[in-house]
């Protein structure tokens, strides 16, 4: 009996501990139709934007090849007139860069910046074979900012799309890359699926967590608490503005607390007052403009 109630037990903390891993990194494209739809519904002002720059064909789509023979495909937004100026622009978890159209408008027509929206792996139209958590999307993102011209970059990321902008924010950058903005990012994907996983499953970080660990690190080669933005922004020179809204439940607003901590300098902060996650700009549209514009140009123009 004893046998049995054990092999159950350790059946239970396996499939919990699989599921954590399941529900994190398995892929979940969008319809890109619904996502429209679901951005037209939220941010009106988008649909007229988008009809103008397909009808002037300059929403472009652009694919690179990454070292490991993965297709990596991103949208390229020209500004409405030329620019050094250019805002890399990230999304989130499960997301595309549809999702983040409103954060273009911002740049491109708000700001008159050129806007490069890609999509990291497993998401939108990119290949891969899980989600990297923001982790090693880091090197795709310098993949693209190889591709670039522009003498002012700008790179701007949202939820996971953040936590890829202050992984990278930790690397060597080209000189090019003025200053970084992260949206509602996580201070590792440790402590976001720790998070999840007690707060919506009531999932204790051991034992699920360990396993769930072991279980990422045997299957794709990468470890939870190595994917840390808190540990790659202690060495992060370059600007960064960190943006949380104070309603945050699912990426909780005290993160960001921690996050700014860790920089050591160059850094601003903005917490948009009753925003749930994700949702800064959409509640505060014009403060949010008013603040990445005043902290971006401050870099831009040093």
């Amino acid at each position: 009996m004893i046998f049995f109630v054990l092999t159950l037990l350790l059946l239970f903390v396996g499939a919990v501990s699989y599921y954590i891993v399941y529900a994190g990194l398995h892929p979940s494209h969008t319809d890109e139709k619904q996502t429209l739809n679901y951005m037209y519904s939220e941010y009106p002002y988008l649909k007229p934007w988008m009809r103008s720059l397909e009808r002037n064909c300059v929403l472009r789509d652009t694919m690179i090849l990454s070292p490991d023979s993965v297709s990596l495909h991103a949208y390229y937004i020209p500004a409405p007139h030329p620019t050094p100026n250019t805002a890399v622009v990230i999304h989130g978890h499960r997301a595309s860069a549809y999702h983040m159209l409103h954060i273009a408008y911002m740049y491109q027509h708000d700001l008159g910046f050129n806007v490069l929206l890609p999509e990291l792996r497993t998401h939108g139209r990119s290949g891969g074979t899980h989600i990297q958590m923001g982790w090693n999307d880091r090197k795709d993102i310098q993949l693209w900012l190889k591709t670039l011209t522009a003498d002012r970059v700008v790179i701007h990321g949202i939820s996971m799309g953040a936590a890829t902008a202050m992984m990278l924010a930790g690397e060597e950058t080209p000189d090019c890359v003025k200053c970084f903005v992260e949206d509602c990012g996580y201070t590792s994907v440790w402590d976001e699926f720790a998070y999840v996983a007690r707060h919506n499953y009531n999932a204790p970080a051991f034992p699920f967590m360990h396993i769930a660990n072991q279980i990422c690190r045997y299957k794709y080669g990468w470890d939870f608490r190595e994917a840390s933005a808190l540990e790659q922004l202690k060495k992060a020179e370059k600007p960064m503005l960190f943006i949380h809204g104070t309603e945050d439940h699912y990426v909780p607003t005290d993160m960001v607390h921690q996050l700014y901590r860790a920089k050591p300098r160059n850094k601003s902060i903005w917490e948009a007052p009753g925003s749930r996650h994700a949702y800064s700009y959409h509640d505060h549209q014009q403060e949010y403009t008013r603040q990445v514009a005043a902290f971006v140009k401050s870099y831009f123009y040093k």
